[in-house]
């Protein structure tokens, strides 16, 4: 009965694997800044062209920053769950490791620890630079930027939990998944511009994201100084569901894999 009991122990020590994985290598360590501060750059560079030649707000001139900086968020998010899950499969250690104490749950709280950390240094980094840089910071949107932050990692973590149920349950052959699976959203998030220039067919898959209710209270903070909180209820309503669905289908595709014995197979 003890070890069916949550153990932030065991949590923690798969996360700090993780985090001497990514510690012991500097390509990881280069790695996790890198692309968000080479989209901050091209995006901030771009603000500049855009400011000058058409005379945008100081306000509207950040709102290219910020959205760059806030997708990265939950680009990063999903794809620290999904890798540090492939790390697993990569060196075909679930079966070792189900043998252990280790429960689903534990697996699932490090594989969020170790994201969380993953995007805070990345975005981080990034965000210092972009004041460097371009003289913004994501520190102006106040408060409301905790919110904003939660909201994209919750998202993240979600979709990075059912990419690693179908790493789980398909092997490698999924790899593709890691990558792609976000980046799907991003057309229909309404990252870089306003809901309403999609098509309208569009617009309701738009409407089921609670990344679209994020950037579209990102824009309204920073355009109108307005953090509306109806769109902040909705995100919180639909990250709740998210989150649930993205932890169920994995703790699903762990009990069909063991049941199949597929866990000793992995990487095969």
């Amino acid at each position: 009965m003890f070890h069916d009991r949550f153990s932030w122990q065991r949590a923690a020590a798969m996360m700090l694997r993780y985090w001497y994985l990514i510690q012991g290598s500097w390509v990881r360590l280069v790695e996790i800044a890198y692309w968000p501060t080479l989209q901050m750059m091209v995006w901030g560079f771009m603000t500049i062209y855009l400011s000058d030649a058409m005379g945008w707000r100081d306000q509207a001139a950040g709102i290219l920053i910020s959205a760059v900086l806030l997708w990265d968020v939950l680009f990063r998010s999903q794809l620290g769950v999904a890798l540090a899950f492939l790390e697993e499969l990569y060196a075909r250690n679930l079966g070792q490791l189900f043998i252990s104490p280790l429960r689903p749950m534990e697996l699932i709280a490090a594989l969020l620890m170790i994201s969380l950390i993953r995007t805070l240094l990345g975005v981080g980094i990034a965000a210092i630079l972009a004041l460097w840089f371009f003289d913004y910071s994501m520190l102006s949107m106040g408060l409301p930027l905790a919110f904003f932050l939660s909201q994209l990692l919750v998202l993240g973590w979600s979709i990075g939990l059912m990419v690693s149920a179908a790493l789980l349950r398909y092997g490698r052959g999924a790899e593709e998944l890691a990558w792609a699976a976000v980046v799907i959203l991003l057309p229909i998030s309404g990252i870089y511009y306003p809901l309403e220039v999609l098509p309208a067919w569009v617009q309701p898959f738009s409407y089921a994201l609670p990344s679209s209710y994020v950037f579209e209270g990102m824009r309204s903070l920073l355009l109108e100084g307005h953090f509306d909180f109806m769109l902040a209820l909705a995100a919180l309503i639909l990250n709740g569901a998210y989150i649930a669905l993205g932890s169920g289908i994995f703790l699903w595709s762990f009990h069909i894999s063991r049941q199949r014995g597929l866990l000793l197979a992995q990487g095969e």
